[in-house]
Formats: C-alpha cells, sequence, structure tokens
C-alpha cells in the first residue's frame, strides 16, 4: 500500500529540478483526484504550496454539479484556493469528438491558471490502470515503442504521481482514510473505446493472472529504460550525421542514407516526418527539392539535408518597399539598401527611371519569376539561373529579388541586373540602388 512518505518521495523526484515547487491540481471529484487532494494536504506541513483547478463540462447536469460540490466543499473545510470553470454555450460543444474537445478546454484553463498564480507543474491523478489503458490504445496504433512504454511521469511540468498505483489501492486508500468522492457512472458505459476496454478488456486480462497488473507496470518499467538506451543512442548517431548546427540543422544526407530504417525514421521523426513512404522520398530527392512537416522546412542541397523551423520562416518579411515615387524635378533618385539587407559593399545598379514603375521593393523569389540577365541574350527562370550558377539552398533563402511595382524583377540582389531597365551614359533620370557602407563616428 502506497504511503505518505511513498508519495512525498515520488513528489519530489518528480519536481527535483526545482528549489520551491508550486502545483496547481487538476481534481474532478472522482476517487482519484481526491486521494491526490488528499495526499498533497498531508504534505502541507512540509511547507507545500498547491491550489486546485476544476472543470464542470455541464454533460451531465446535476451529477456534474455535485462533482463540483464535492471538489468546492473540500477546498473551503481546508482553506485551499479553489478555480473552477464552468463550460458554456460559447465553447461550441461538438457533436463527436466530446474527449477531445473537453481535453482541450481544461489544459488551456489549466495552464491559464498556472500562468496567473505563477504555479510551476500541474498535477494529474491518472494511475496505473489509466497507464494500462493507453498501452492497449496505442497497441492498436501500431504507435511503436514511444506509444507501448505509456504515459510519462513527467512531460512538459505535467506530474502524474500515481502512476504506479492501481485504481483497486486508490479505492483502498480513500475507504480507509474516509475520502469522500463522487463516481462518474458514465465511465461504466462501453460507448467510448476508452470505456470499452476499462470495461471489457482489462478485467478479461486481469483475469489471466492475479500480478497481471503488477508485471504489467514492471514491463512499462523495462520498456522506458528500452526507449531511453535507443533515444540515446538515437542521439549519438545524429551527432556524427551533423555537418552545422547554427542558423540551421544540416545533416549528412549520403551518411543517413546508409543507416538502418529505423535510425532514418527516428532521425526524421523529430523534425515531424514520420509517414515511411513519403521519408523514401527525401532520400530521392533532387537538390532543390523542399519538404514540410507542421514545424519544421527541410530542404535538399546536394548531400545535405537542411531543417528550418517554419515559424521562423514565417516571421521572415515577404516584402521591403523602397521608394514610392521618383521627384520629377531630380535627374536621379539614390536608394541606399544597406538599411535593410546585406549586399557587397561594391554593389551599384543604375536603372532607366522612365522605364519604371514605382514603388520599387524587395521581396524573396517567387515561382515562375523570369528575368532577362545582363550579358545574356533572352530571358531566364531564376530557378535555372540559381541551378546554373550553383546557388547553394542556403544562400537561396536569403537572395532578394529587386521589382518594380508590377512586380516585374529588376535584378537579383547582388547577382545579376535585368537588362531592360538598365541606364547607359544618354539616359536622362536614373535610379540608383547601391550598398552604402555607413562611415564610423569618430
Amino acid at each position: 500500500m502506497f504511503t505518505r512518505f511513498a508519495f512525498k518521495k515520488q513528489i519530489q523526484n518528480l519536481a527535483q529540478s526545482s528549489d520551491k515547487p508550486s502545483y496547481l491540481l487538476a481534481i474532478s471529484g472522482g476517487a482519484d483526484s481526491m486521494v491526490l487532494a488528499h495526499l498533497f494536504m498531508t504534505l502541507r506541513d512540509s511547507g507545500y504550496e498547491f491550489q486546485v483547478a476544476h472543470i464542470n463540462y455541464k454533460l451531465r447536469g446535476e451529477d456534474s454539479d455535485s462533482d463540483q460540490k464535492v471538489v468546492e466543499d473540500f477546498c473551503k473545510r481546508n482553506h485551499i484556493k479553489f478555480h473552477l470553470y464552468e463550460v458554456s454555450e460559447i465553447d461550441n460543444k461538438p457533436k463527436n469528438s466530446i474527449q477531445l474537445w473537453a481535453r482541450e478546454i481544461r489544459y488551456q484553463f489549466f495552464r491559464k491558471i498556472q500562468a496567473k498564480e505563477n504555479l510551476e507543474f500541474l498535477v494529474t491523478a491518472h494511475h496505473l490502470n489509466d497507464q494500462l489503458e493507453t498501452f492497449i490504445i496505442n497497441l492498436s496504433k501500431a504507435s511503436g515503442i514511444n506509444g507501448l512504454s505509456g504515459i510519462p511521469a513527467n512531460e512538459n511540468n505535467i506530474l502524474r504521481p500515481l502512476l504506479n498505483i492501481s485504481k483497486e489501492q486508490i479505492y483502498r486508500f480513500a475507504e480507509e482514510n474516509k475520502i469522500e468522492f463522487r463516481e462518474d457512472l458514465s465511465n461504466k458505459k462501453s460507448d467510448y473505446l476508452r470505456n470499452k476496454i476499462r470495461n471489457e478488456i482489462v478485467p478479461k486480462l486481469s483475469e489471466t493472472n492475479e500480478n497481471f497488473l503488477e508485471n504489467f507496470s514492471k514491463s512499462i518499467f523495462y520498456l522506458n529504460q528500452t526507449k531511453d538506451f535507443v533515444q540515446k543512442q538515437i542521439q549519438e548517431i545524429e551527432s556524427k550525421l551533423l555537418i552545422s548546427d547554427k542558423e540551421y540543422k544540416i545533416l549528412s544526407k549520403e551518411k543517413l542514407a546508409l543507416e538502418s530504417d529505423f535510425v532514418k525514421f527516428e532521425i526524421l521523426k523529430k523534425y515531424g516526418f514520420t509517414q515511411p513512404e513519403e521519408n523514401q522520398k527525401i532520400f530521392l530527392a533532387e537538390t532543390g527539392s523542399s519538404f514540410y512537416s507542421k514545424e519544421f522546412k527541410l530542404n535538399i542541397n546536394r548531400n545535405e539535408l537542411i531543417f528550418s523551423c517554419l515559424n521562423s520562416d514565417s516571421k521572415k518579411i515577404k516584402e521591403i518597399i523602397l521608394t514610392n515615387d521618383l521627384d520629377l524635378n531630380q535627374n536621379s533618385l539614390n536608394i541606399d539598401i544597406s538599411k535593410h539587407i546585406n549586399a557587397p559593399k561594391d554593389f551599384i545598379w543604375q536603372f532607366d527611371a522612365e522605364k519604371l514603375i514605382f514603388p520599387l521593393k524587395l521581396r524573396p523569389k517567387k515561382d515562375g519569376d523570369i528575368f532577362y540577365p545582363v550579358k545574356f541574350t533572352g530571358r531566364k527562370k531564376i530557378s535555372k539561373f540559381f541551378k546554373d550558377e550553383k546557388i547553394s539552398v542556403l544562400e537561396k533563402e536569403k537572395i532578394w529579388i529587386l521589382c518594380d511595382g508590377e512586380d516585374r524583377v529588376l535584378g537579383i540582389i547582388p547577382y545579376r541586373q535585368d537588362r531592360r531597365f538598365q541606364a547607359n551614359n544618354d539616359t536622362p533620370k536614373k535610379v540608383i540602388v547601391q550598398w552604402i557602407e555607413e562611415l564610423p563616428i569618430l
């Protein structure tokens, strides 16, 4: 049977990185969460700071209100700060996926309270039976070792100190300590997958061996050790593939291609590429190809895999206006691009002002861009120009296209100007685009 001392030790192990931890307890009113609240109460004399949060989903009428009352009364009796969220019409309850909807609501609420009250850890009452149910669900999804190793005891500062305690032990502890709780009768219905597993599958498995749950707990422990070992090995392999980890994460495509399919999958999975069939295309792709996951962009550059965070890409400026108009009384207009982008110090282009449509602007390359480069005949796709000039994927990401008001390409900075708009000695009005080095103040 678990004890106050064992529980305190478990909390200390889970929150060991924090000097003076504070906690928000997610309390539903059920036996497991009320036992969790009671155990935290026993630690008050040791200086543990905690508050309680409860969600009333309004899904079971008076039963939902009774659950709330049990939790609220417990907090009042014991002078615990209580936070309540009552679901209303503005929460747009869906007809399907109720469990996902409810999960999103509660974690948004919990994180909001944590931020407001400066509470470091969220604590939930997940227990060993929850662990088994999750294992079976993940087993049916072919989720691999990460799924089969179960619910983590500490993940993103969410602590689950009861994961090794069975539901039976929790009921016994509640009875021995006269802890008031509410039974959610909807859990008896097998209308959701988890409930079906809980009510029909787990009892059958438990009949096969009286020590089934205890042995399952040991198996989860071994699986977690295996997962930790595998992750350490994958990390070591990735470090040997690493070419650069500065602005971009760059791995050797050639070396990774020699690894097993398992290693390839585990490394690419870290960047959100989780479809084996799609991942095979990465190693067959030509230079210049791009792949996207939810969080990363992967560029192929010869024998390199270049990963960049999409969040940083989204912050990239899409367009820079250099000038909106030309003063007709001036013979020339000088535009200094050093305030906006980098270019060689000797960079200078001259244009025939009468051939331009204002405003002039800088933007990244677009698909299908063409121009008429100086010292060439005819026109050329910018993508073909990049390929012919052997411009790397990383360099392409930093290149700016100079355009006029009709989005005609005036040049690729700093590589080549478009000859159609180039000024000559007889041009009456010129636009001069250059990079002017700022002199230091003496």
